[in-house]
């Protein structure tokens, strides 16, 4: 490790493979705790490469507990995290709108790092049960159309580095690969990166696999459709630069999503919204990113994939998605 990092202090890079084996190593236990730290610390000083980033992904992959949802032809809905602006939990209310919309979501999840309430931290609040369990998994599935995937149940192997990551409390390269090692490798992929340079990074590793996907940045800073100014959007048929007009919604302001100062905060606003009692802002920008993950699993134009995700918020859909998935963990 010592060779390494004074080869990466230097601003060099490694391979793919080196990459790869680092992580290998951190979960066998082979490094300290302040070895993992300052490996963490040098990406947060520079820029990662697309070799290293593969060699990352593959590591995580390799040794995460798989499951297997062949059947379901899932996807996820994902931001990176460390975009910095305390949203309210957009991708995980996407995530119940697209289940109900009739699209089977395989949502992957941990809990906050850099921001207030992260995914899981949500969803266990509400009463959601994380299990590596493939009855249950499928069940969740077969009976809600989604099903929640806590990440450190699948991802043993990070065991050693998420009391390091909590107590340096910023984003690492962690965040970068949160979205790309859902260990029920879906087909489809929604994916939102907290900068250009990621977005751009990710699009050219999605291009080698045969996944749907899109890739999603506000030219704002969020890692999701904000609908507070444009977005760049590369998917496996196009590159776009996506308006709020473009689905015939209004710009909105920044502070109409934000998402509370306390995980009961971040849980009572996604109470409010997924009950349809959300405001304009709230429920177009759940529907924006619900509707980009419809229209990517179902291969249709993103306009018709927002009316497919008002029609389920709306209708309710979404929320009995939510309240069967509740009510399936409490048995």
């Amino acid at each position: 490790m010592k060779q390494l990092l004074n080869r990466l202090i230097n601003q060099e890079s490694i391979s793919s493979e080196e990459a790869k084996d680092v992580l290998v190593n951190i979960s066998l236990g082979k490094y300290n705790q302040s070895q993992i730290a300052s490996f963490l610390t040098v990406y947060m000083m520079r820029s990662i490469t697309i070799e290293e980033l593969r060699g990352f992904r593959d590591a995580l992959l390799e040794l995460c507990i798989p499951v297997n949802l062949e059947g379901y032809n899932t996807i996820d809905l994902c931001g990176t995290g460390g975009d910095g602006k305390d949203t309210f939990n957009i991708s995980t209310l996407s995530s119940f709108v697209t289940a109900g919309a009739g699209i089977n979501v395989t949502k992957h999840g941990n809990y906050g790092v850099s921001s207030t309430c992260g995914s899981s931290n949500v969803m266990e609040y509400l009463g959601i049960k994380f299990t590596n369990d493939m009855d249950f998994l499928k069940r969740s599935i077969d009976e809600t159309g989604i099903c929640v995937l806590h990440a450190p149940l699948f991802h043993p192997a990070m065991k050693n580095v998420a009391p390091i990551r909590k107590e340096l409390g910023v984003k690492t390269f962690f965040n970068m690969l949160g979205p790309m090692v859902n260990p029920a490798f879906p087909k489809n992929q929604m994916v939102g990166v907290f900068n250009l340079e990621l977005l751009r990074l990710y699009g050219y590793l999605y291009q080698e696999t045969d996944k749907n996907y899109a890739v999603v940045h506000a030219l704002d800073g969020y890692d999701e459709i904000s609908l507070t100014g444009k977005t760049k959007v590369i998917s496996n048929t196009s590159e776009t630069l996506f308006a709020p007009e473009d689905l015939g919604v209004n710009q909105i302001e920044a502070s109409s999503i934000f998402g509370g100062n306390t995980v009961k905060e971040a849980a009572k606003l996604f109470q409010n919204i997924i009950k349809g009692e959300g405001t304009n802002a709230q429920n177009n920008v759940v529907c924006a990113n619900a509707g980009l993950a419809i229209a990517t699993a179902k291969q249709i134009s993103h306009k018709e994939g927002f009316e497919l995700a008002k029609e389920s918020l709306l209708s309710g859909k979404a929320k009995e998605s939510l309240d069967k998935l509740i009510e399936l963990s409490s048995s």
